[in-house]
Parts: structure tokens; sequence; C-alpha cells
């Protein structure tokens, strides 16, 4: 079937993880045209440049307002030409447990600023360009955000990456995908919220069975996500021929997640 993205120019923030990786591999299948965003790592898009005549890449820190103004001036003139469809993918996790009564105005400040107000910057300048463009570029507009259960349930000792995601899945979403029509009428914004992905980073976490235990035990299908899960549902909504009339969702790839366990046998004894 064909998806509509032959030539059409995607760009991938935060390329170098797992899930932006095998997002870009998907596009690039596909035949869209991709400009594959990193900060500092940029071993793993170098891989695949060779093998994928069709991609192309792009540094930039998103937390800085003048990286993203320059990322997107510089787009416009490289090979792609405009951007057509964004997927905001970036994000950081602070893996230190801490709860909000412990939690530094620093670390608060850095996870709102490089997941939530980067994610804003990016998505104001992909605007501004698609205010300039061509029609033509204007029919397959559409911005992809990707939030998490995290955002929906919570995450205990991980507030400030909850309130990003909740702010990008409700908020920003609802809200871009009523101004995006202003500027191009078939415009559409969406959120696919992950619950845990299998990657390099939670691997080695994953093998503790009381972490996998607490991650699967409100999970009915009781798997962890691969990337290509998440990549593939990302595809279909960034699709004008799938998803055309659909705009303002959050899609749930989280395995039939019922929510956080919060509780374990030893914090019910004598309650």
């Amino acid at each position: 079937m064909d998806l509509g993205l032959q030539g059409v120019h995607v760009i991938v923030t935060g390329a170098s993880g797992a899930i932006g990786l095998e997002t870009v591999k998907l596009f690039c299948a596909l035949g869209a045209n991709v400009t594959a965003h990193y900060n500092s790592k940029f071993g793993p898009i170098q891989e695949l440049l060779a093998s994928n005549t069709n991609l192309q890449h792009v540094q930039a820190n998103l937390s800085q307002e003048e990286d993203v103004v320059g990322m997107f001036e510089s787009l416009a003139v490289m090979p792609h030409g405009p951007v057509q469809v964004v997927i905001v993918n970036h994000a950081i996790y602070p893996f230190s447990e801490t709860p909000i009564a412990r939690m530094t105005l620093d670390r608060w400040n850095t996870t709102i600023t490089a997941n939530l107000t980067s994610s804003f910057l990016v998505c104001r300048e992909y605007l501004k360009h698609l205010e300039r463009a061509p029609s033509t570029i204007k029919e397959k507009a559409a911005i992809v955000l990707i939030g998490s259960t995290s955002g929906k349930f919570g995450e205990p000792n991980h507030g400030d990456y909850a309130v990003t995601k909740s702010a990008m899945m409700y908020g920003l979403n609802l809200t871009l995908k009523n101004e995006i029509v202003k500027i191009a009428p078939k415009g559409r914004v969406n959120c696919i919220a992950p619950g845990c992905v299998k990657t390099p980073k939670t691997e080695e976490a994953l093998k503790n069975f009381q972490i996998a235990y607490r991650i699967l035990a409100t999970t009915p299908l009781k798997k962890v996500a691969m990337p290509i899960d998440v990549a593939t549902q990302i595809v279909v909504l960034a699709s004008s021929t799938l998803s055309g009339h659909v705009t303002g969702q959050v899609v749930m790839v989280e395995g039939g997640m019922e929510g956080m366990l919060l509780n374990g046998p030893e914090d019910l004894q004598g309650s």
C-alpha cells in the first residue's frame, strides 16, 4: 500500500536514539526524504548515510533558540527543501529516582527545557517556515509529538519527565491541531505515547525481574515494546493517506497498560 510518503521531507528529532533511529529507517524505506537530527551523538546516523541516499543530517541543541532557528533556516536551503512533516521525538529522562519533595529546581528546569521548551521551539519554527511554503508543501503538513504513559498516569520519582509529556500530549497537541490549519488547511497534529520500550538504556534494567514485573503487571500483552512498534505508529500518523482525517489524537502504544503499579506486598503489610 502506498502511504503517500514518497519524496515527502520528514525531520526526526533525536534521531540517534533507539526509537528515533528506527523511525528514520522506516521513513527512508518508504521513500521519504529524511532529515535525521542529533545533538551530540552522530555515530548511529553516520552508519545509515551510506545506504540511504534520501537521508541528510543536521546538528542542533534544541534547547537553544538560536540553534532551532538556524536549523530550520539551514533546512530550507538543503537538498530536501522545506520540511513537511516533523517528528518531535527528542527527550531526556533523568534516571535518578527523585520525588517532587526532594527535586532540585535545577533538575526540574533542565528537564522542562530539554523536553518541553525545545518542543515548543521546534514546532514554532516549523510553522513559521510552513507559512512561507508553497501549497504543494502544505498538503502533507503534519506534526507527530512523542509523549509517554508517564504523561497519562504520572510517574513516581520522575514527576519532571511526566509533566513534560502531559503538556505535549494534551495542551500542546490540542492547541497545535487548531492552529496548524490556519497555515495549512489539511495540516494535522497528533501524539504517540509509548510505554516502556526495549532500548540499550532499558535492556539491562529489564533483566531484573522486579523491575520487569512492575512495568508489566498491568499490561495485558505482557511484553515490552520494541522501537519498531513505536516507529510504525509514528509513520501511520504522519501519513496523510492513512491518517488524513485524524488530528488531535493521542495513540497509546503500551500493550493495553492500565496504569502504574504503585504498591508491592511489602508496601501493604500492616495496612
